[in-house]
């Protein structure tokens, strides 16, 4: 009898042809590389032992991209032409990016759309920068394994956006790297200590990058991450404590004017001394043509101090937000290399009240998490793929008032899932919703894709915006989406069940993507334009319904001055200049908060007539 060689899909025949995956966290200010080896996960070394490479790309030579240390290290002498924290550019617009350029020293392309620096090379986009960067990764991954990577998981801040996620893409594909998923920075830090093995659990990740600092809340449960909540602050890091060491410096030296060249190798200096006074009490600092300094470990705190507070009420809004107390988090993972300062391990302890887990390098735990989700994502180790079984491709959402697109599920978020937000009428008396559902990353509803609609009846009557109606998307692991709304005073419930993935080829949704990242801008101005009408139609609908009960609280006069700006309202609302619309809103409300106040005096009135002063303080009462 002949023997069959079986193999599950998408592993090799044989046992030991492992294919070839790796981890990547591309970081702001260093990025890294690891895979699976041995059963365990590991960050791959370059030639020299570093397993960090500095998010650092030099562009001084026309042609040549210079990446890592060796960029770095020629950022005193080419300012301009050197690229550091360039993840704080990725999808971003240039009118939006200016203000971190010019702070930077960066020189950037006029025109508008999105960033590009002006370089000895050209023009530069961050997708390009980061794509050097990526593919010096996959160079030093593929040396190491011996061969090319079959695929990567590349990790990304829970905060960025679709533009930044697909940017991020983009510098993957410059960098020829096949891209088995984008995951989320903090639940690649809590797959790397084996988070995701246990039941149930809530963790805190508390991250404190280069660049940036982001906390996030995860719920899991049954082997599935749920983000409660993330906040943060994308203008803090350690760069801004080597900021601080460097104004105290300069302020030490008599704060002596500096050139670019220069401000970078300062800012090399205090880089330095930070790194050093996470086990040194105190370190010498010695500026090139100026005297030596001594930066003591307590000086430093107290630079820093005003910072790491900044992060401390970060995680206390997150907590507000997730519906928690310190008490009830059970694991803090610390992520970023500034979380080695003493400072801000102590700052962590005592806000949650615990020891944060500390067993694996926090610049690398975000790199061994994607690498181990990576093994499974290619196929080595199918009986571990429970966390991530699939991406919505395109994000989910429901029609709002104006033809607006309210995004509930956002694009490239991991199912199963599930997650819910509310809403409420919009006109008084009103006792049926209905729900559109709809995906596309477009911000009108006409540019989406209409998937289902159906409607919630028996909510009971009611002023506008007192109904409290729950809307819950969720999406199982099959890709089936169920919405369903339940009034919660009530308790009455409606729901459906649609296949949001069906009938779409990846033609379709590349171009659907294609549109909504060619149409941002535009998409902005129609949003933005939609949102201004919908303003405009509430103040004339609530001032017609006022009048019709309280007109003879106005003279003729003012009347006729009212209906005369309500008419210019209406008239502004035909055309398609927002800031006109705006602006005769305003001038509409203003026109009208003495009819208003009048209206009120009268309820007030009408509440207290004939009522005895001891039925109005209940302290006299008997």
């Amino acid at each position: 009898m002949a023997l069959l060689k079986i193999a599950e899909p998408g592993q090799s025949a044989l046992p030991h042809q492992m294919k070839r995956a790796v981890g990547i966290d591309l970081g702001t200010t260093n990025s890294l590389v690891a895979t699976m080896r041995g059963g365990r996960a590991e960050a791959l070394p370059d030639l020299d032992g570093q397993v960090m490479l500095p998010s650092v790309v030099n562009y001084s030579t026309p042609g040549l991209a210079v990446v890592g240390e060796e960029a770095r290290s020629l950022a005193s002498q080419h300012p301009a032409d050197t690229l550091v924290s360039v993840k704080r550019f990725m999808g971003r617009g240039r009118e939006d990016a200016a203000r971190d350029a010019s702070r930077a020293r960066y020189r950037l392309v006029e025109e508008a759309g999105m960033v590009q620096f002006l370089t000895s090379s050209g023009a530069v986009s961050p997708v390009q920068a980061s794509g050097a960067i990526l593919a010096r990764l996959r160079e030093r991954a593929e040396q190491t394994l011996g061969g090319p990577i079959d695929g990567a998981v590349i990790t990304v801040p829970a905060y960025f956006d679709e533009s930044q996620r697909q940017a991020t893409k983009d510098a993957a594909t410059v960098a020829g790297i096949k891209v088995l998923r984008l995951l989320n920075e903090p639940t690649a830090a809590a797959v790397a200590y084996g988070l995701d093995a246990a039941e149930q659990g809530v963790i805190a990740v508390y991250d404190l990058g280069g660049g940036t600092f982001d906390i996030s809340i995860l719920r899991l449960h049954h082997g599935v991450f749920e983000v409660l909540a993330t906040g943060g602050d994308t203008a803090l890091g350690g760069d801004d404590f080597d900021a601080a060491i460097a104004g105290w410096i300069l302020e030490q030296l008599g704060n002596p004017e500096l050139a670019s060249g220069q401000y970078r190798q300062l800012h090399t200096l205090a880089r330095a001394a930070k790194e050093a006074l996470s086990d040194s009490e105190a370190v010498a600092v010695e500026v090139p043509g100026h005297r030596q300094l001594t930066l003591s470990r307590e000086q430093f705190e107290a630079l820093i101090q005003p910072l790491v507070k900044r992060t401390q009420r970060a995680c206390r809004r997150c907590l507000r937000d997730a519906g928690l107390t310190p008490e009830e988090v059970e694991n803090i993972v610390m992520v970023g290399g500034s979380t080695r300062v003493p400072l801000v391990r102590s700052a962590v302890s005592d806000l949650f009240q615990r020891e944060p887990l500390l067993d694996i390098d926090p610049d690398q735990v975000v790199a061994v998490g994607a690498a181990i989700q990576a093994d499974i994502l290619v196929g080595n180790r199918p009986e571990g793929d429970l966390l991530l079984l699939d991406v919505i491709p395109l994000s989910l959402g429901i029609e709002t008032m104006g033809g607006l697109v309210e995004k509930i599920v956002p694009r490239n978020t991991t199912i199963p899932v599930t997650r819910a937000q509310e809403f409420t009428t919009f006109k008084d008396g009103q006792t049926a919703l209905a729900v559109h559902v709809v995906q596309g990353e477009r911000e009108l509803v006409d540019d989406c894709r209409s998937l289902a609609r159906f409607e919630l009846r028996g909510i009971p009557s009611m002023v506008a915006g007192a109904a409290r109606i729950l809307v819950t998307y969720q999406v199982d692991a099959d890709g089936l989406l169920s919405v369903s709304a339940r009034e919660e005073t009530t308790g009455v419930e409606s729901q459906i069940t649609v296949k949001p993935s069906f009938g779409l080829s990846d033609e379709q949704v590349s171009t659907m993507l294609q549109s909504a990242y060619d149409s941002a801008a535009e998409d902005k101005i129609a949003r933005q334009l939609a949102e201004y009408r919908l303003d405009a139609w509430q103040l004339l609908q609530s001032l017609e319904a006022a009048l019709a009960a309280d007109a003879e609280l106005l003279n003729e006069a003012e009347r006729e001055q009212l209906l005369e700006q309500m008419a210019g309202l209406r008239q502004q609302m035909d055309g398609d200049d927002g800031a006109a619309i705006r602006a005769a809103t305003d001038r509409l409300g203003r026109a009208s908060e003495d009819f208003a106040a009048r209206r009120m005096d009268r309820s007030i009135r009408q509440a207290l007539a004939g009522k005895a002063l001891d039925e109005l303080d209940p302290e006299t009462a008997p």
